[in-house]
């Protein structure tokens, strides 16, 4: 089991950079943040880009490994972005995970002025994104015609310190895109089931979670693949339990423990901010990050 964190990037860096410092200090296994380009609550105040966040925080840190949770087609191009991503696993000298998801109908998906993609346009688009990413971290030169995206003759050298290539860590719940996860992840992310969020109890998103890892071993028998060799990651704060797990040490053992039964090898805690929804005592979470693990071992 791996502990790590999400840092909202709603600091100016002069501010910021203190908390992914903090962040390696107390020894978590990654750091990532949000790949948006404003979300939810937080849309009216200050909200920085995570490419230049990240790149900010390689240079800051030492250790920790660094990444999104997640990247989104909605307002990105697997051209472009496998080029900041090269980029980015270079100055971290390979410490970069890419989480990324199919997207949603937050204020990315209209933002470039675009009508929202249907559920059904985002599947569709998430299933040519990341093949042709996979291709372009990988191969020194890529030409695809493809319905949504296509590249000609895109040259991506010297491509990842990593390799093959830097990891994926899928987040997908559907049939689609657990295949995709299947194929291309070295992780899978998910937050639970959302339609639990508010009505649900704490025992049914364990089962419905329990469910989603069925089809996710699935998806991996159908291409051969041992599910056990893919990590399993939970981004927290979006399940039934909210933020109870971080009312104590004894609390977020006992939540933790429930899925590390499950198999999940990595729980993400979201970095507390006062007077948001993760809101948090931070004498609680520094408990938390050093000690947590050696209690779940």
């Amino acid at each position: 089991m791996r502990l790590s964190t999400v840092i909202l990037p709603i600091h100016r860096w002069a501010e910021g950079q203190k908390t992914w410092r903090r962040a390696e200090e107390l020894g978590f296994h990654a750091a990532y943040t949000y790949d948006h380009l404003s979300w939810r609550a937080f849309r009216d105040g200050p909200w920085f880009g995570a490419l230049p966040t990240l790149t900010a925080a390689a240079t800051a840190t030492e250790r920790l490994r660094l990444g999104t949770l997640v990247t989104s087609p909605n307002f990105r191009h697997p051209v472009t972005l496998a080029k900041e991503l090269i980029s980015l696993d270079d100055i971290s000298g390979g410490r970069i995970t890419l989480g990324i998801g199919a997207g949603g109908n937050g204020f990315d998906a209209t933002a470039l002025g675009q009508e929202a993609w249907t559920p059904k346009e985002r599947a569709d688009r998430f299933g040519e994104f990341v093949p042709l990413l996979d291709r372009l971290l990988t191969e020194d030169a890529v030409s695809e015609q493809g319905t949504h995206y296509s590249a000609d003759e895109a040259r991506n050298i010297p491509g990842c310190v990593q390799r093959p290539r830097l990891p994926f860590a899928v987040a997908a719940t559907g049939p689609r895109g657990l295949k995709l996860a299947a194929r291309y992840g070295q992780a899978w992310v998910t937050t639970g089931d959302p339609k639990l969020y508010e009505e649900g109890t704490p025992e049914q998103s364990v089962e419905a979670v329990r469910g989603q890892i069925d089809k996710l071993g699935a998806a991996c028998a159908g291409i051969g693949r041992d599910v056990g060799g893919l990590d399993k990651v939970l981004l927290t704060g979006f399940t039934p339990d909210r933020s109870r797990p971080l009312e104590s040490l004894g609390a977020f053992v006992d939540f933790a423990g429930r899925y590390q039964a499950l198999g999940f090898t990595e729980i993400v805690l979201h970095w507390p901010i006062p007077d948001s929804d993760f809101a948090a005592d931070m004498e609680v979470f520094e408990m938390i990050a050093t000690e947590a693990l050696g209690q779940l071992a």
